[in-house]
């Protein structure tokens, strides 16, 4: 299944914030095994927003935008995906109960109530840090659009407490990566060690380079995710044979908490001459330094 992200605000344009939605969504959906083609940015502005909508809604079956449901003035995101979608926007009663709940006693303004108005038809996402629901809208011939909420705070528990379960239903797939980590050996050259493994299609095998080291993503499709580290886990270990005594890992943190951990875990008299002897379980034998 393939999805598109639209991140909403003129803010993310302009460099005022930093957009870590796409990201957080973007992770979220290979999680499912959904394909990710594209991430748009636009301002706030309802016409580019319109064509963004329609463009993606044209090469993808699920678009998610973020940002632009509060109540201020330039948070347009629900109106425009209602004119796209053909969808009306209706109060909504358990959002607008919500809304009243939070308010208590305080008066609510006209702004702040048209955070319950939803597109006709929407599957409601409650929001549990803020006051602007998000939701699931159909957008015809199996097609939705998802709105979130901008700020992390309120996005990060809808994306998996609400937009996460209600994608993992759609997909029926379920994506898991396992990344081989590396010291000591370049991009390159481990590209050359691992090429018989780079042409598959499920898994499939890919080096990335990082801060002073590299590692290898291998990355699996199934129904689930026992069924997905299954079908990874001989790739995975034929890797680790490939590139030899350069692996130091796999899923660990990064080096310095490899060997910190390993430091910590040694006898006294493990050590002898300053020099690491002890081999842990599933890690490269390192014998190169003095600890002191």
């Amino acid at each position: 299944m393939k999805a598109e992200i639209i991140s909403v605000g003129t803010e993310l344009l302009l460099g005022h914030t930093v957009n870590t939605d796409a990201t957080h969504v973007a992770r979220e959906l290979s999680a499912l095994g959904m394909d990710l083609l594209q991430v748009h940015t636009v301002g706030d502005n309802p016409q580019r927003l319109e064509a963004a909508l329609r463009e993606a809604l044209q090469r993808a079956e699920v678009v998610i935008t973020t940002g632009g449901l509060g109540p201020t003035e330039d948070d347009l995101t629900k109106e425009t995906v209602a004119l796209v979608t053909g969808a009306p926007l209706e109060e909504h009663p358990d959002s607008m109960a919500r809304l009243r709940e939070y308010f208590g006693t305080r008066p609510m303004s006209a702004n702040q109530a048209k955070q319950a108005m939803l597109p006709r038809g929407a599957v409601a996402f409650p929001n549990l840090a803020g006051t602007a629901p998000g939701c699931a809208t159909p957008a015809g011939d199996g097609r939705w659009v998802l709105m979130l909420p901008g700020p992390p705070s309120e996005l990060l528990p809808m994306l998996h407490d609400s937009a996460a379960p209600f994608l993992q239903r759609m997909s029926g797939a379920v994506i898991s990566s396992f990344m081989v980590k590396t010291f000591g050996i370049g991009e390159g050259i481990a590209a050359l060690r691992i090429a018989s493994l780079t042409g598959g299609a499920n898994p499939t095998a890919a080096t990335y380079a990082g801060e002073a080291e590299m590692f290898v993503r291998v990355t699996a499709k199934a129904q689930d995710a026992a069924a997905a580290e299954a079908l990874a886990a001989p790739m995975v270990a034929e890797v680790r044979k490939l590139l030899g005594h350069f692996v130091y890992g796999v899923d660990v943190t990064g080096l310095e908490a490899v060997v910190v951990a390993e430091l910590a875990s040694l006898r006294p008299d493990a050590c002898h001459g300053g020099v690491v002897h002890r081999r842990a379980a599933g890690q490269a034998h390192y014998r190169p330094a003095r600890l002191f």
